[in-house]
């Protein structure tokens, strides 16, 4: 298995437009090739929203992960986060 696994930290007025974007992250996903499951989470006590993305491999992801790109691209995160989201990519050991 293989994560995708994003923490964004959103300004207070930002929060419902951020999480809007997540979403359409993971429905640009939808029915991809090895794709299991997408999930946003928010963690409102330390102001933290979440993105999940879990695949059967990476190679799998790396074939998708265009149209969620693509399907956000345009979007202000420069203005809707207080600093830039943090990214890993998780294989699992």
């Amino acid at each position: 298995m293989f994560a995708q696994l994003s923490i964004h930290h959103p300004k207070p007025d930002a929060t419902g437009m951020l999480i809007e974007s997540m979403h359409a992250y993971g429905d640009a996903l939808d029915g991809a090739p090895g794709l299991i499951s997408v999930h946003t989470f928010q963690d409102k006590k330390a102001g933290v929203l979440v993105g999940l993305a879990l695949w059967a491999s990476e190679d799998l992801m790396k074939a998708s992960v265009h149209l969620a790109r693509a399907a956000v691209e345009d979007h202000p995160f420069d203005t809707w986060e207080e600093r830039e989201s943090e990214g890993y990519l998780l294989t699992d050991v």
